[in-house]
């Protein structure tokens, strides 16, 4: 079906409702246009290459769609009916059982010298073949925009009713995600007949609340819509467009303020105001100075989070009293607005201003006795308790670096690094956690290395986000991290699909990001178990759950991140099939792995190693001993004369941390290994030879696979 492409042929949907979550809205208005045009396509409607455009403002979901057809293109439909041999009698007759299947599909017995014979398995059947009529754009379009309704992922549904005066008789319950009182349905410049919500669709829409032109805006074709909106009704209907002029106006406000000024950049915030505005107007206001005394990050949290604002910062990123309002009303004298933004926002920043003074009246020390009076968990005690397990995991981490100063410096923050908790700042705004200990540390005269790890034994909080700034904060993230990943798992508090209620899968990328970007010589299972160690009176606790489940739990997670990255499952299961210890070394063992990969001789070694494994499986009385007097076939004795030459050298790279060389002095074992399991019986008769035999291959797979499990390379 090819249309041509004129005004006749663009649809036009829209639901104008009551604001809609703004936090939400993107998704509403892509799902709705997306299925819209998944479902019209499918029937026929519309081509695979018709252009789809979404809207989405706080009043409305619409999508335009081009090259839509007024009737699908009738479609030639082939029936299995049943086998020749059950529908057509000894003489050719057809059974009643064929013809009662005619008469259900609406035809009779002169239709049977028309029915196809072909093969279905094995048997002969019989077929009836007819035209299906496509569908009208108004059928299609009513069963397209019920499926666009059913699909919306609705973060909560409300249930209204319409009143006698709607389009359904007396009361009526309706589901919908805002109540519904508009629906357009155009075609070119013709209404589609469809219904929805209680809702006849017609050509009227409606703009901005206060500032549209005329009311109602009576469309005149589906092509017009978006100009007739902007022009008419002061709106602007898509959500890219709206979102694209907010940031250009954002972005000249900040030149006109001058100094170097720019909005602070946040895309979420960007998005939400863009969903609860239908004509930006973006206004500059002020603060008083006095309020810069407090931490930039308090105010601006206040700004963006409770008011939407954009705060101004200046050339060097500091916070300036200027902030930047989007309004949705654009009055020739804006004063009154700016007044009421800037008499909204003060008490706001006084509070804030408030919280801190208050706060810096007690010292972080003196607030720990607090966090016993805190409970972290049911089952593992109080904020207190936690903090103390931390405090010791992390003097243990620094005590294995080797370094005493961290290990004391690390003891300290860990014990404070929980205390603002239980300030007001932090009470008022969670978000500031670690930010405000900061603070707090600094003004009580702490060394800023201990004041830094307050606030970055958080990260990383999320996948991107930088690790802590020196290796006081390294040491206690880590150990937090650990703290709550040992302590979950112990008491079976495990992440189950979806759910991950602890965010223990963010927590292990955590460790993994730290013990891998910071090469830490620490070994993951001694980590776990001294972790652990701090347990021992907890009820119920499950070590092995804590150790050796977290353990597999943590090197899922990292196969998982170097899949992510590039590496193949069977690189990534070579590595980390061994169980390494020292997650820095992984990046090296997989770009060993990598190049052996590589070599001509790769495939052979990995296939001998697979079938070597198989062999010691069955073979539990084998060692690693070698007789030279047991050696007898030609192919034994050279190989074991290779390996005498090849794996010294080999180890030697190995423990240099030189792991691509060493794999590729191993690549050349290939031929004598060939050899050896082409002229060599391993299960030989006679006890010794084989006992022999099987030490020589156990020597082999042991020095093959100290870098990685090359079997898992195998195909």
């Amino acid at each position: 079906m090819t249309i041509p492409m004129n005004n006749k042929n663009s649809l036009l949907v829209e639901l104008f409702v009551e604001e809609l979550p703004p936090k939400a809205l993107k998704k509403l208005g892509d799902a709705f246009s997306n299925v819209l045009r998944e479902q019209l396509v499918a029937q026929g409607l519309a081509e695979a290459g018709s252009v789809l455009t979404a809207y989405a403002s706080p009043r409305r979901l619409a999508a335009h769609l081009t090259h839509v057809a007024e009737r699908a293109a009738d479609k030639a439909v082939s029936q299995k009916l049943m086998p020749v041999a059950v529908g057509l009698d000894a003489s050719g007759q057809p059974t009643p059982a064929l013809l009662k299947r005619l008469g259900a599909l609406g035809a009779d017995a002169s239709a049977v010298p028309g029915l196809k014979r072909a093969m279905d398995g094995k048997a002969e059947a019989l077929f009836y073949e007819s035209t299906a009529k496509g569908a009208t754009l108004a059928e299609g379009l009513q069963k397209a925009l019920a499926e666009a309704i059913a699909k919306l992922p609705i973060p909560k549904v409300m249930s209204y009713q319409l009143e006698s005066g709607c389009e359904l008789p007396g009361w009526s319950s309706v589901s919908f995600v805002r109540p519904a009182h508009g629906l357009v349905a155009l075609h070119g410049d013709t209404v589609v007949p469809i219904e929805a919500l209680g809702l006849k669709a017609g050509r009227e829409t409606h703009g901005h609340r206060f500032e549209a032109a005329v009311d109602p805006v009576v469309l005149r074709d589906a092509n017009s819509y978006a100009l007739q909106l902007q022009d008419d009704g002061a709106v602007i209907a898509s959500f890219e467009a709206r979102r694209a002029e907010i940031a250009r106006q954002l972005a000249a406000a900040a030149v006109k303020v001058g100094g170097g000024s720019v909005p602070i950049h946040d895309d979420a915030l960007l998005d939400e105001v863009t969903a609860l505005v239908e004509r930006p107007n973006v206004l500059v206001c002020s603060f008083e100075r006095e309020f810069l005394e407090v931490p930039q990050e308090c105010l601006i949290l206040t700004m963006k989070a409770n008011q939407k604002y954009f705060p101004l910062l200046d050339a060097s990123s500091k916070l300036t009293n200027r902030f930047l309002v989007v309004s949705n009303i654009s009055p020739d004298d804006a004063s009154a607005v700016i007044e009421g933004n800037e008499r909204v926002v003060r008490p706001r920043l006084a509070d804030a201003k408030f919280f801190f003074d208050q706060d810096r009246k007690k010292s972080l020390a003196s607030r720990v006795e607090s966090l016993g009076k805190v409970v972290y968990h049911n089952k593992l005690g109080t904020q207190g308790e936690r903090v103390q397990r931390v405090m010791h995991i992390a003097r243990g981490i620094a005590e294995k670096l080797g370094d005493a100063k961290v290990a004391a410096q690390a003891t300290q923050a860990a014990q404070l690094a929980k205390a603002d908790l239980v300030t007001d700042m932090v009470g008022e705004f969670p978000e500031l956690q670690g930010t405000m200990g900061r603070y707090y540390a600094l003004h009580d005269g702490l060394d800023a290395a201990v004041a830094d790890a307050i606030e970055d034994h958080y990260k990383p909080r999320f996948a991107g986000d930088e690790l802590p700034r020196n290796n006081v904060g390294l040491v206690v993230a880590l150990a937090d991290k650990l703290e709550t990943l040992v302590g979950m798992f112990g008491i079976g508090n495990l992440p189950t699909g979806d759910r991950d209620p602890f965010a223990l899968r963010r927590h292990a990328l955590g460790v993994i990001r730290m013990l891998i970007e910071k090469d830490l010589a620490l070994g993951l299972d001694a980590l776990l178990q001294d972790a652990a160690a701090q347990f021992k009176d907890i009820a119920g606790f499950d070590s092995s759950k804590a150790t050796v489940e977290l353990r597999d739990f943590i090197l899922d997670r990292l196969a998982g991140s170097l899949r992510e990255q590039g590496a193949s499952a069977q690189e990534v299961e070579a590595v980390l099939a061994p169980l390494p210890q020292r997650l820095g070394e992984v990046p090296k063992l997989l770009a060993a792995v990598r190049a052996f990969a590589a070599l001509p001789a790769a495939a052979a070694l990995a296939a001998a190693n697979k079938r070597i494994g198989n062999i010691l499986k069955k073979a539990p009385e084998a060692d690693a001993h070698v007789s030279e007097l047991l050696l007898k076939e030609p192919a034994e004795k050279a190989l074991h004369a290779a390996m005498a030459q090849v794996v010294p050298a080999a180890n030697a790279q190995f423990e240099a941390g030189d792991y691509t060389a060493s794999l590729q002095t191993l690549a050349a074992l290939r031929e004598p290994v060939d050899a050896f399991f082409d002229g060599v019986m391993v299960n030989a008769e006679q006890a010794d030879l084989r006992l022999n035999r099987l030490g020589l291959l156990m020597s082999l797979h042991t020095a093959m696979n100290r870098v990685a499990q090359l079997e898992r390379l195998a195909v």
